[in-house]
């Protein structure tokens, strides 16, 4: 790194609100019109060039699952060896890079994002994942911006790391390598943000990687692959390899120069992937780094003290916004019963104006799941609290998938703090909400502590200082990112760094200088300008 190139201070970069008869909702309305017009052919892409392998999965607009954006071809046998050649011969000259260059690169990423591409990556996350405009603009644009400038800085700051003291006579460094091999990034579905930093992160400390997003959301990602290219991204450093999870991921996990994972998705999944590694542990160069953030089952506790109109909203947005498609949503609520009937009356007043339908209708804020998948899984928790004597649904329970997968917001009240959606993931617009004996308070926080194996988010509402400040000792593990007084979603890189622990995940805090270390091996290197010529110790010598 030359002494002159600095990575500007980087500043979150500034949503924009798509309001009625803006130039930007012109702008925004009508790339999603011409994306909704064609039909777009998603090769592989592997050392830059296009792979057809006739093996086709359909890329479709959720709320409309007639509605086909575009195919792409799945990867076989003979394209994930080729992805994997590649990534090993890009490395060769990749890793041997200055952080200059490619900074400038990640940079210019972050540019083109911020102005020609903005559209057309908003866009196809609209039509794809059923993302709201104000969502889309939050995930696919604010937050990758966001992710590409902040780690520029982190990653400077991370190289500028060095031993404290050098003795004369010496020069004493640290190099911060980029790992041998490649990182194998697996992306989920709901948020194109992560989707492109799991192989971003890894490359902009030197390394490659193969992409393998999620079978549902492989259009954003093929507009990704433009613009890096378009950033100067060479070919090979970031492979994109479509395709089944089981077709893709034992040949790629299997390999000796497997150099680590980058994984958001799925508790089952990541756990079987680390249980991949380790019976193949002998058969790998280097020990694999894992990187993953899992599932969650995210809280909110409230007190007595709670602003109760702050509640009821924290509890609708925490909930609904992206039909709950978030690791974060709020899925468990705890409500004292001394404040329950008011928080009650707020909250349903809300939810019940909440609209649903196509995201390209700007007055709806409730769109459709993602997947018939999604779809019959989220129902059939449901349909459970329908048929149950413990459970009642205050609000939603409707669902229909004959033209899209939609869900209606829906709210489960139970009298068992054990219910079954208190306790499993659910992944959708349903909350579940137990109402307590505030002088059980103490022991509803245990509760809240050890209902879930997960440890993702958390909220507590408490105006009571003291009160809150005891209960932030008890839920002090509860979650990786604890919210007080908010909603427990809606991480801002460089503001709360994201991830969590227990059955979450390995906590390694995307957005942040401590997700940027796991993609670096470092050297230790000690120079000795006066290195000894003899052997022996002072005190050899003999007495006088």
């Amino acid at each position: 790194m030359s002494n002159s190139f600095k990575v500007p201070v980087p500043v979150n970069e500034p949503i924009k609100d798509y309001a009625p008869n803006s130039e930007e909702k012109r702008s925004l309305v009508a790339k999603i019109n011409e994306l909704s017009s064609t039909t777009v052919e998603i090769p592989i892409i592997i050392d830059g060039k296009e792979i057809k392998t006739g093996n086709i999965g359909n890329c479709v607009k959720p709320y409309d699952h007639a509605h086909i954006l575009g195919t792409y071809h799945k990867a076989g046998e003979d394209e994930v060896k080729k992805a994997i050649e590649s990534s090993l011969d890009a490395w060769n000259d990749w890793s041997q890079t200055s952080f200059e260059y490619r900074a400038k690169i990640f940079l210019k990423m972050a540019e083109l994002l911020a102005g020609p591409h903005r559209d057309v990556i908003n866009a196809s996350t609209m039509l794809n994942m059923s993302k709201n405009a104000y969502q889309a603009e939050i995930d696919a644009a604010c937050e990758l911006i966001d992710f590409w400038n902040f780690n520029c800085y982190y990653a400077q700051e991370i190289y500028q790391q060095q031993p404290m003291y050098s003795p004369e006579g010496t020069k004493n460094q640290t190099e911060h390598r980029p790992l041998e091999g490649f990182v194998f990034a697996v992306t989920p579905f709901n948020f194109t943000s992560i989707a492109a930093n799991l192989p971003c992160a890894p490359a902009l400390m030197g390394n490659t990687a193969i992409w393998k997003p999620a079978s549902s959301t492989v259009y954003p990602a093929y507009f990704l692959m433009k613009l890096f290219k378009e950033a100067g991204l060479p070919d090979g450093v970031i492979n994109l390899l479509p395709g089944s999870g089981a077709v893709v991921g034992n040949q790629v996990l299997s390999h000796p120069k497997l150099a680590g994972i980058h994984f958001t998705g799925s508790t089952g999944v990541f756990q079987g992937m680390w249980k991949h590694i380790g019976e193949n542990i002998k058969t790998y160069e280097s020990y694999p780094r894992i990187v993953g953030e899992t599932g969650g089952k995210d809280f909110c506790i409230a007190h007595e003290s709670s602003n109760k109109q702050a509640l009821a909203t924290a509890m609708t947005r925490g909930a609904f916004e992206f039909q709950g498609q978030k690791c974060s949503a709020m899925s468990r609520a705890y409500i004292p019963s001394t404040i329950w009937d008011d928080v009650k009356s707020m909250y349903l007043n809300q939810v019940n104006e909440l609209k649903m339908g196509s995201p390209e209708k700007f007055s709806n804020f409730i769109n459709s799941v993602i997947d018939k998948n999604a779809f019959d899984s989220i129902s059939s928790y449901i349909d459970y609290a329908k048929n149950t004597d413990d459970a009642e649904i205050i609000s939603g329970g409707g669902y229909d998938d004959s033209k899209g997968y939609f869900i209606e917001p829906t709210t489960i009240l139970t009298t068992n703090p054990h219910f079954k959606t208190m306790e499993e993931e659910i992944f959708g617009p349903v909350l579940t909400i137990y109402v307590y004996n505030p002088a059980d308070w103490e022991e509803t926080l245990k509760l809240v502590d050890t209902t879930s194996p997960y440890a993702l988010t958390g909220a507590i509402f408490c105006e009571d200082k003291e009160i809150l400040e005891a209960a932030n000792k008890t839920l002090r593990f509860s979650a990786g990112n604890y919210y007080i007084n908010d909603k427990p979603t809606g991480a801002v890189v460089g503001q709360q760094p994201f991830g969590g622990a227990r059955a979450s995940g390995t906590n390694d805090k995307a957005g942040s200088m401590f997700n940027l270390v796991r993609w670096v091996s470092q050297r230790t290197i000690k120079e000795n300008f006066e290195p000894p010529t003899d052997y022996k110790y002072p005190f050899m010598g003999e007495d006088e």
